[in-house]
């Protein structure tokens, strides 16, 4: 008899009583994720590489960062589904919690990182700041730069109620 069959799990099943550690496990890595490279990793790198490296470098973190953000959110959305010991109202706002999220990740993955990456490679070699793109690039990150902080808060938040 299996460790699983012997303390009553079936295979492939988290247990009801993991599913809030996992919930936090998963909301944890989210957040520590968006906060490390968005406020400790981006300006290191701008910090010490010039301008047009350390935009390169950020923009393949953020890439990954996206891809990270989105499994994340797959999978919370399937664990706060499958949680009985959470009432239907908290499992619901939690959900949209999740869904806010992504939805911010979806429109700097999807739609200001391609507009900011085709304005770079315009801009040529010399870089963004020194070309006529550099007033719309600005834009487009400032509110990227808003988007990423309100997902940040709102990984803040969904860790507290997490808890």
């Amino acid at each position: 008899m299996g460790a699983a069959a012997a303390s009553g799990v079936k295979a492939g099943r988290l247990p009801a009583a993991r599913l809030p550690a996992a919930r936090l496990l998963v909301a944890a890595l989210w957040a520590g994720v968006l906060w490390a490279l968005g406020y400790i990793a981006a300006p290191a790198a701008f910090a010490v590489l010039d301008s047009v490296q350390a935009g390169d470098l950020v923009a393949v973190l953020l890439t990954r960062q996206a891809w990270l953000s989105i499994a994340c959110a797959v999978v919370l959305l399937v664990l706060l589904r499958l949680s009985t010991d959470l009432a239907p109202p908290r499992r619901k706002f939690l959900s949209l919690l999740v869904l806010a999220m992504l939805a911010c990740t979806l429109v700097i993955f999807v739609g200001l990182q391609p507009a900011m990456a085709q304005l770079r490679e315009l801009a040529g070699p010399g870089g963004v700041r020194a070309s006529p793109y550099w007033t719309q690039f600005a834009v487009m990150h400032g509110v990227s730069q808003l988007f990423y902080l309100v997902q940040s808060l709102l990984g803040a938040w969904l860790l507290v109620r997490l808890r």
